[in-house]
């Protein structure tokens, strides 16, 4: 496995398994799997409604908490220095822990600043190995980066061969923050999986066109966080360390890059609108 090395010298797996749209009757199950194909770091949220299965998982996974890497991230709903703060200690409970690897903000929305402080203050408090913060694009980035009291170690953004987020992973660099890829695969939307560029490389290699995504994101610095209900696939996603791109391979996937969401824009009033919709949906869930 390589490991990235955080601004506070915390050092993180560049490769991960995550649960989001993972279903609470599989989530267990599945992180269970991914343990055992040898996955160290788990990727959650608030907002995945799993919590509790992945830390009954990690509980009866007899492995190390020590060794395990575990994420999750702080909902819209909870912002707010108060909120924010509560709403971490809970997560410990769901997650079995009594410290949690990395602790992000999920969305660049309402009372991130408060809820950001609420992440300072754990993080002095030793109940928080590291804090960052999840879908803030450049501007906000550098806002934060600039004026909070702690400069967020990781942003975890939409990243995928059309989606290459070049100019965000400079300021990212500028700014000592890891990059981690959400949708490392873009959800297979654009037709990723039968894309010719891609196929022809992996068959050079005798890999996967998923193993070849998430090989060109690993020689990019990024973090990644594959999903997959299947322990097959689960354990190809993780044998990535027998083979190299060349540059001529990393130019050809880069030519790819269509620099548009496929997904959404934060910056879409509507999306913003959407957002806070399903804030409203959410509660009390």
């Amino acid at each position: 496995m390589d490991y990235v090395t955080l601004a506070n010298g915390v050092k993180m797996p560049q490769l991960g398994y995550g649960v989001y749209q993972v279903t609470k009757e599989e989530c267990k199950r599945c992180v269970l799997d991914a343990l055992d194909v040898g996955y160290r770091a788990i990727d959650t949220a608030q907002s995945y409604f799993n919590e509790a299965e992945v830390g009954e998982a990690i509980a009866e996974s007899g492995i190390d908490r020590k060794e395990i890497f575990l994420t999750t991230k702080v909902w819209i709903e909870h912002y707010g220095y108060e909120q924010a703060k509560e709403s971490v200690l809970q997560s410990m409970e769901k997650l079995k822990t009594d410290y949690i690897d990395l602790v992000l903000l999920h969305q660049p929305f309402a009372d991130y600043y408060g809820a950001y402080r609420a992440l300072e203050d754990l993080y002095e408090e030793g109940k928080l190995r590291a804090i960052g913060v999840s879908n803030f694009y450049p501007d906000r980035l550098v806002d934060i980066a600039s004026f909070a009291r702690i400069k967020p170690m990781v942003n975890q953004i939409e990243t995928h061969p059309l989606n290459q987020q070049i100019e965000a992973h400079e300021w990212l660099e500028k700014y000592g923050v890891i990059h981690e890829a959400w949708a490392p695969f873009g959800e297979g939307r654009g037709n990723m999986f039968s894309n010719h560029v891609l196929q022809e490389i992996g068959k050079k290699y005798d890999k996967t066109v998923a193993q070849v995504i998430l090989r060109w994101q690993l020689q990019r610095g990024i973090v990644v966080i594959p999903k997959s209900t299947h322990k097959e696939r689960m354990a190809q996603n993780l044998d990535l360390f027998d083979f190299t791109l060349t540059n001529e391979d990393m130019q050809a996937i880069a030519a790819l890059d269509t620099k548009t969401s496929s997904f959404f824009s934060h910056q879409d009033p509507a999306m913003v609108e959407w957002f806070v919709k399903m804030v409203e949906e959410r509660k009390g869930k």
